[in-house]
């Protein structure tokens, strides 16, 4: 059963950099995971979940390697191996060819980060509080120039689904107002993909593409946290190309 994967068509990539979108269509998993969890971390059978990464590495072209993360809603970022010991971060770059940084969400966002010249990579899993703490621009701060840099920003809840208390808009205390507007009593709609973007541009990042797609609102595609509770992980991933 081959792998259903959305090709990033609304971001103009480095020349020998590339980039995709995993869905839950395809794979080997069932009930609450059904379709290609890639998640090994969320009560799905460990085997079945290795052999649904199996077939996605087998299907990346000019991919050897990927760095999978145990991804703790923190800041860290590390240095992608590939090697079989999960390292536990929410980012990952890497400058090697071959190797595919790998982020693992079901509404959280998912950034990926190209230098300008395709010679280095990363990719950074962010939760409203990873995006507050600063992961990105952690993430960011492994690269040499801001402005050489451009970023993707994958599919994750939308701001018509994500409902939060007064807390979030707090803790982005300086994002525009347009990344709220008000909900239920005190609560607020947040967009933490227009907030992402807000950060990586007041950074200095060249250029900031993505973040339209909702997990939330399309169960066919993709898994969703919010919606579903007992789900699958869904992966987004960059690298760059062998012989480059």
């Amino acid at each position: 059963m081959a792998v259903k994967k959305i090709r990033i068509t609304d971001w103009q990539l480095p020349a020998g950099v590339r980039a995709l979108v995993t869905t839950r269509d395809g794979g080997f998993s069932s009930g609450s995971y059904a379709g290609l969890n890639l998640g090994d971390h969320v009560g799905d059978d460990p085997l079945t979940v290795a052999r649904n990464r199996q077939q996605l590495l087998q299907e990346l072209p000019g991919v050897t390697a990927i760095q999978w993360l145990q991804q703790v809603h923190g800041v860290d970022v590390v240095e992608a191996c590939g090697g079989p010991v999960r390292l536990t971060a929410d980012a990952s770059t890497t400058r090697q060819t071959g190797l595919a940084c790998a982020i693992l969400t079901a509404d959280c966002l998912p950034v990926l980060f190209a230098s300008l010249d395709g010679q280095q990579v990363a990719a950074a899993h962010a939760g409203w509080r990873g995006l507050a703490a600063g992961v990105l621009l952690n993430t960011l701060a492994r690269f040499p120039d801001p402005s050489q840099v451009t970023a993707y920003i994958g599919p994750a809840i939308g701001p018509d689904a994500f409902e939060v208390g007064p807390e979030v808009r707090a803790a982005f205390a300086g994002a525009p107002d347009s990344c709220f507007r008000a909900g239920r009593g005190d609560r607020l709609m947040a967009d933490l993909p227009a907030i992402a973007r807000w950060q990586l541009l007041s950074a200095g990042v060249s250029l900031v593409a993505g973040g339209t797609d909702c997990t939330f609102s399309d169960p066919e595609r993709f898994y969703s946290y919010r919606r579903d509770r007992f789900c699958g992980r869904q992966a987004t991933l960059i690298w760059r190309e062998n012989g480059l």
